[in-house]
């Protein structure tokens, strides 16, 4: 029987005051936390299915919107000063202590889509978590996409992007984004690192303290046949900047969580529930190992409606 499970809407203040929209979904009294970040421009609502299979299996989860994106965006985006490592060092940080204090008693990981992936590197409390699940998580470098989307994100970089901060200021949502309006500083900052081989891997000794060389939590990077942007490629080389971390990178088919296509982001959609316990799954395996002798959970681990 699923336990009753609870959604509350949470703001709270990132590291520089700025608010930052969250969203609770737990169990009532759970045995450990999860901080679930989004990919660029998907709004924290996107993981709202995969977190009730969370708290379905015992775990506290977090969602929340970077700023700039969805309830954390400014009334005008026009002149919003945010970017990628602002998301990393200011929310990221502030919304795992968030996360930490849902189950005070218990380990706290994290699930990270995307970009989501590469934030625990920027953290100021990067060593707090006891693992780290990823989905498609990988660098942007354009050579390292599948070569049918090459040209797409040559367009966006070269062409559409910088129309639109021509006209705009940003990136807004619609035409040939399908996400959510992106400020001014991300899209350059991505555009850059996008054109690197390393990603921000050449840029991390001019982008301040970071802890990818420190983080030793293990890491498991969960990526799809059919998503042509996390290639294996990309996500072996966003995987190596983790330098300390026991890593481990699943590619899998879509077939084998029951769905028929996956792409980037649609592990958290309805038709590939079968693929929602597989991290919660991994973080009993990790939080029995953290307790000698500790048994794994005995909740559900069939996918919740």
């Amino acid at each position: 029987m699923n336990p009753i499970i609870h959604e509350t809407e949470h703001r709270f203040d990132a590291r520089d005051g700025y608010s930052l929209a969250g969203l609770i979904i737990a169990p009532p009294a759970p045995k450990a936390a999860v901080l679930i970040s989004s990919g660029t421009g998907f709004p924290k609502e996107l993981y709202r299915r995969i977190a009730r299979q969370g708290a379905a299996m015992g775990y506290a989860c977090l969602l929340y919107d970077y700023r700039g994106i969805g309830g954390s965006a400014p009334s005008q985006m026009k002149g919003f000063a945010a970017d990628i490592v602002d998301w990393g060092r200011l929310d990221f940080s502030a919304a795992l202590d968030e996360a930490q204090a849902l189950a005070p008693h218990g380990p706290v990981f994290t699930l990270g889509h995307s970009v989501g992936g590469h934030l625990p590197g920027f953290a100021d409390n990067a060593l707090l978590p006891a693992a780290h699940a990823f989905v498609c998580t990988s660098t942007g470098y354009w050579r390292a996409h599948e070569p049918s989307y090459r040209p797409s994100a040559l367009f966006f970089w070269l062409a559409y992007g910088p129309a639109c901060l021509a006209l705009k200021g940003h990136i807004p949502s619609g035409g040939l984004w399908s996400g959510t309006a992106l400020p001014r500083g991300v899209f350059e900052q991505w555009r850059d690192w996008a054109f690197k081989p390393r990603y921000f891997g050449d840029f991390l000794h001019e982008l301040g303290p970071h802890a990818f060389d420190r983080i030793t939590a293990p890491i498991t990077d969960w990526t799809f046949a059919d998503d042509t942007l996390a290639s294996q490629r990309a996500a072996e080389d966003l995987m190596a900047l983790y330098t300390a971390a026991d890593k481990r990178l699943l590619r899998l088919a879509p077939a084998e969580v029951g769905a028929e296509s996956i792409g980037h982001f649609g592990a958290f959609k309805q038709a590939a529930a079968g693929f929602w316990p597989r991290p919660f799954s991994w973080f009993d395996e990790v939080a029995a190992g953290l307790t000698p002798g500790g048994p794994a959970s005995d909740a559900a681990s069939t996918p919740v409606p």
